[in-house]
This record gives C-alpha cells, sequence and structure tokens, in this order.
C-alpha cells in the first residue's frame, strides 16, 4: 500500500516540477517585461534648464524649448540650442535609458563648439515627455521621424546628423528603417537586437555571461516578449538595430568601448558585420559610453570629421533647392 503511495507521489511529482518552474518562469516575464517597459524617469530641474542656458550663452547661441505631437498624441519635449554663426547643420542627439536630455548636454557642448545645431529630446516616458512605456524603436522612430520633420519645417538645415548613446543609439540605428533624410549618424554602445541585450540583461544580474539567458533561464526571455506582444501589442522582435543597418543607405558609425559592462561590445560587432560600409572605432580602456571620458580629442576629432565629411556639398544643396 506504501509503495503504490510513494509511485504515486513521484508521478506526481515528475507534472508538478515542470508546471512550478513554467509558472515561475511566466512570473519573472512579466515582472522582466514591466520593468522594462517602464523604466525610472528622470525628471528635468530648473538647473538643469540653467546649464543649457549657460552652455548657450558661453557659445554665444541660443536655446528655446520645442515640443511636437507624437503619432499617439504623447507630447515630446527638446531643447534647441543654434549658435549665432552656425555651420547650417543639426545634430539630434539621443540620450540613454531612464536619462533626459541633460546626459546628453556634454555632446551638445562639443558640437556647437563646432558650429553645428543641436536638438536634445527628452525619449518618450523620460525626462518630461509624455508617454508612460518606453518600446526601445517601436514607437520612438516615428518619435524620431516627427523631430526631422519640424526641423526641416522651422529650420531647413543643410544636413540633418544624429547622434545616440546606449538605448539613443539603438532608437537612432532603428529609425533608419524609414527615416532617410539624414546625412549621416553616430551611434555609442547601441544593443544589436532587443533579444541580445535581453540575454546580457539576464546574465548580469546572476553575473554570468549570456549564455545562461540563452539557455537555462530563456524562458524568462520567452514570456516576457509573449506578455508584451498580448499585453501591450508591442513586437520587440522589431526591436533590431542591426536588421536595419543592413539595408540602410545612410552612412552609420558605430563607437563601442571594448570594456563595456552595460552593453558588450560584440553588439557593434554584430551591426557592423551585417553592413560592409559601416564604420566601427572601438575603444580601448573604457566602458560604458565612455569615449569621450577617456579620449577626449581623438573622439572629437572622429566625430566632428565624420559629420563634416557627410555635409552636404554646394552643388547637393543647389540640387536640393532645384527639387
Amino acid at each position: 500500500m506504501a509503495t503504490k503511495f510513494f509511485q504515486r507521489l513521484s508521478a506526481v511529482s515528475w507534472l508538478l516540477y515542470p508546471c512550478l518552474a513554467i509558472c515561475l518562469a511566466a512570473v519573472a516575464g512579466v515582472f522582466l517585461a514591466e520593468v522594462t517597459l517602464h523604466p525610472k524617469r528622470r525628471l528635468l530641474s530648473s538647473g538643469d534648464g540653467a546649464e543649457a542656458r549657460e552652455i548657450a550663452r558661453i557659445h554665444n547661441s541660443n536655446v528655446s524649448d520645442i515640443i511636437v505631437t507624437a503619432q499617439d498624441g504623447a507630447i515630446l519635449s527638446a531643447w534647441n540650442i543654434r549658435p549665432a554663426n552656425g555651420n547650417g547643420n543639426t545634430v539630434i542627439l539621443l540620450h540613454g535609458l531612464a536619462d533626459n536630455r541633460l546626459g546628453m548636454l556634454g555632446y551638445a557642448e562639443l558640437l556647437v563648439g563646432h558650429g553645428f545645431d543641436v536638438l536634445l529630446p527628452d525619449a518618450r516616458a523620460h525626462g518630461i515627455s509624455g508617454g508612460s512605456l518606453a518600446t526601445f524603436g517601436l514607437l520612438e522612430s516615428d518619435d524620431i521621424h516627427r523631430w526631422l520633420d519640424w526641423l526641416e519645417q522651422n529650420q531647413h538645415p543643410d544636413c540633418i546628423f544624429g547622434l545616440g548613446e546606449s538605448m539613443g543609439a539603438a532608437l537612432l540605428l532603428q529609425s533608419l528603417r524609414s527615416e532617410k533624410r539624414f546625412c549621416a549618424v553616430a551611434a555609442e554602445s547601441p544593443f544589436a537586437t532587443f533579444r541580445e541585450i535581453g540575454y546580457d540583461r539576464i546574465g548580469q544580474f546572476f553575473h554570468t555571461g549570456p549564455w545562461l539567458g540563452r539557455t537555462a533561464l530563456r524562458p524568462i526571455i520567452e514570456f516576457a516578449f509573449v506578455y508584451s506582444r498580448l499585453r501591450y501589442d508591442f513586437d520587440f522582435e522589431r526591436a533590431s538595430p542591426q536588421n536595419v543597418v543592413a539595408s540602410t543607405n545612410v552612412p552609420v558609425f558605430l563607437i563601442h568601448a571594448q570594456n563595456d559592462s552595460n552593453i558588450p561590445v560584440r553588439h557593434s560587432r554584430l551591426i557592423a558585420a551585417r553592413n560592409p560600409s559601416v564604420s566601427l572605432w572601438e575603444v580601448a580602456n573604457t566602458d560604458h559610453c565612455g569615449a569621450v571620458g577617456t579620449h577626449p580629442t581623438e573622439f572629437d576629432e572622429r566625430l566632428s570629421r565624420w559629420f563634416v565629411g557627410h555635409a552636404k556639398t554646394g552643388s547637393q544643396l543647389a540640387t536640393r533647392a532645384e527639387e
């Protein structure tokens, strides 16, 4: 009698353990999705605005507050800094996850010093921009498109360039799926695909490599993707800078720290491998988005040379005016 009881208990256990594992993976996947889609919001303060105005004053520039309305009705906000004697070109600066436009002020000062106008938006669900969810390129690509619309309608720059770091770099690259008006872009430390960075995040939590997310804990990633699709109608398989860059004609300059502990350098290598025209600078002895700090002169020279080298010539501008 006891033998049969333990046999039945053993049979139930064989069913119970897999069910329990599936339930735990589902709960973890939902948690991962919700935390990722709702990043901590870093709001702007009055002091932040004062910092932007001081940079503008030092460089004989004007700073103004700009808003546009996204496709879903979200109000998106930005600063626009314009030097009095600009070179006629504008750079859109896109910040990283859980940051805001303030995080790009250092780049803005560098570029304004070279005569570029700069536009510093808060990404949706960041800073003081509207939107409750960060979608890592699915909605932000159209947001970027609307910023270019505003620039062309209001300021008519000769060229529009883009510079993004981390999440902002990935957003910038994904916008190239439909946005062809950039003369060139520079992306520092982008992720290759949303799935690939998911593997890294799992590994970083447990202090392992991405192999853990690809193998034993992969069900968590799968449940997170399924939940996002069912709950919010977001297909994060489409969040793939590497796929977009593979077919773009916009010149792309990738910058990635070799010692990046947040988004490993293999992400930019994966992106560059899909398009032989992409330029990749792997920055030695540097961590995440730290090139401007560890190699300031080289960063300045490489970035300004990249943008100036892809600026429209006089004959190109004349042709565009005729069109």
